[in-house]
């Protein structure tokens, strides 16, 4: 894997040490296409602050990029920065206990337009956070959850003018807090919430502040206690959630 990365990519660094398995990269470039696969328990894909054998890195610039990352096992970890325009990640775990902590443009040096983004999890007791631009950057994203087990945690921070947010949960005790903001005067957000399971948490806040936002959800918990929260706000402040 690591001599195919490395034809592909104009700056690709890779490192294995210590702990069972961990990947660094550090890429830079227009049209990479990355595939990374771990089996097993306790892998690594660091960056932000990574821990183990203390990586660094998962930083990746360019723009029309693929990421495909397949990660099998227990106690994982998949967690870095990515700066790019019209890229496409496809995230697929299967186990529990893992660990993803995705951050598409934090600073707003770059921009986060049209990306496509599929996350697919099959297992319990894992957490998720992907938080994807500042200053309502993200327009046209098309991100889709999948997510089947029990005791996940979701939480999505996204400047969704334009955008839009889908997750598919299939389990009971799974907890979802997603934020959407944008300041777009011709673009509002999108978020579908499609669940069936036992008891779950749910606060749901859509901030678009010049436009209209959308939500559609639909839970079969069955006589479970739940909690959903829900607030649509373009001027003002919550007295809610």
């Amino acid at each position: 894997m690591k001599n195919k990365l490395i034809s592909l990519i104009a700056v690709f660094s890779l490192g294995v040490t210590a702990a069972d398995n961990e990947i660094y990269v550090d890429q830079s470039g227009t049209g990479a296409n990355i595939d990374l696969e771990q089996l097993g328990i306790s892998n690594i894909i660091g960056g932000l602050g990574s821990s183990a054998g203390d990586l660094t890195a998962f930083d990746l610039d360019g723009n029309a990029m693929t990421l495909d990352i397949n990660m099998i096992g227990a106690t994982n970890k998949f967690l870095g920065d990515i700066y790019a325009d019209n890229f496409t990640g496809v995230y697929n775990f299967t186990g529990g206990t893992n660990s993803f902590t995705i951050q598409v443009d934090p600073t707003n040096a770059n921009s986060s337009d049209g990306s496509n983004q599929n996350v697919a999890v099959t297992g319990s007791g894992n957490t998720f956070t992907l938080n994807q631009g500042t200053s309502a950057i993200a327009a046209s994203l098309d991100l889709d959850w999948i997510i089947q087990g029990s005791n996940n945690t979701v939480t999505s921070n996204i400047n969704i003018d334009g955008a839009t947010n889908y997750m598919d949960i299939d389990g009971s005790d799974n907890t979802v807090t997603y934020t959407g903001t944008g300041v777009n005067a011709s673009a509002g957000g999108y978020f579908y919430l499609d669940h069936t399971g036992g008891s779950r948490t749910f606060n749901i806040q859509q901030l678009s502040t010049q436009d209209n936002d959308w939500l559609k959800i639909t839970s079969i918990s069955g006589t479970a206690a739940s909690t959903v929260c829900v607030v649509q706000n373009d001027q003002g402040t919550s007295t809610s959630c």
